[in-house]
C-alpha cells in the first residue's frame, strides 16, 4: 500500500513526464484535474479521485503516448492495489471507473467522441470501444459510475498549459483528510 508521501514521492519522480499525447504533464494533468473538481464543489473524496485517477501511469509506466503503439495500459486497475487500506471506495471506484466512463459518454453523448483528443480516441478503441445501450445503462447503475463520469469530464478538461492550480501539497493535505488511517485517529 501506498502513503501519502508515497504518492507524492510518485509525483516528485514521474510528474514532469508529459501526459500521453497531451500538451501537459503527468502531474499538471492530476493537480489540473483535481482543481476542476474542486471548484465544482465535488466532495474532498472525489477531489482526491480526480488527483489520482491517473496514477497507474507513474506505477506502470509505458514510455511517451503507449496508445500510438497499440497498447491498452490499464491505468484504472493498475493503482487501485497501490490505494486499498489508504482510501475509501468513495475514492478508489471513480478511479477504476473513470475509463468506463468515457466508453459511456460516446454511447450516451453523441457530441462527446468528437470533442476526445486523438490519444483518448486512440485508447478508446483500445479499451472496449463505445458501450452498446444496453451495457451503458449496466454501468451508470453501478456504484460510482456517477462520480466517474464527473471526474472523466473534469479529466477531459484538464490538458490546459495556462491553467493555474494549488501545487501538489495543497492536495496531500486533501488527501491526508480523506486517508482512512486519518478518520480512526
Amino acid at each position: 500500500m501506498l502513503s501519502i508521501p508515497g504518492i507524492c514521492a510518485l509525483f516528485d519522480a514521474g510528474g514532469h513526464l508529459i501526459y500521453s499525447g497531451e500538451p501537459v504533464t503527468q502531474l499538471e494533468h492530476a493537480l489540473q484535474s483535481a482543481t476542476l473538481a474542486e471548484q465544482a464543489g465535488a466532495t474532498p473524496e472525489l477531489i482526491c479521485a480526480a488527483l489520482l485517477h491517473d496514477l497507474g501511469h507513474l506505477l506502470n509506466p509505458q514510455g511517451e503516448t503507449p496508445s500510438a503503439r497499440g497498447i491498452d495500459d490499464t491505468h484504472q486497475y493498475v493503482a487501485i492495489p497501490h490505494l486499498r487500506g489508504l482510501f475509501s471506495p468513495a475514492v478508489l471506484g471513480p478511479i477504476r471507473l473513470h475509463v468506463n466512463a468515457k466508453r459511456f459518454l460516446c454511447a450516451t453523448d453523441t457530441a462527446y467522441f468528437d470533442k476526445l483528443s486523438e490519444d483518448s480516441k486512440r485508447s478508446l478503441a483500445l479499451q472496449g470501444g463505445v458501450f452498446s445501450a444496453e451495457a451503458a445503462a449496466k454501468f451508470i447503475a453501478r456504484p460510482y459510475a456517477a462520480d466517474a463520469v464527473r471526474l472523466r469530464r473534469w479529466d477531459d478538461f484538464a490538458k490546459d498549459l495556462d491553467m493555474v492550480t494549488p501545487a501538489l501539497p495543497y492536495f496531500a493535505a486533501l488527501m491526508t483528510d480523506c486517508a482512512l488511517f486519518h478518520s480512526l485517529g
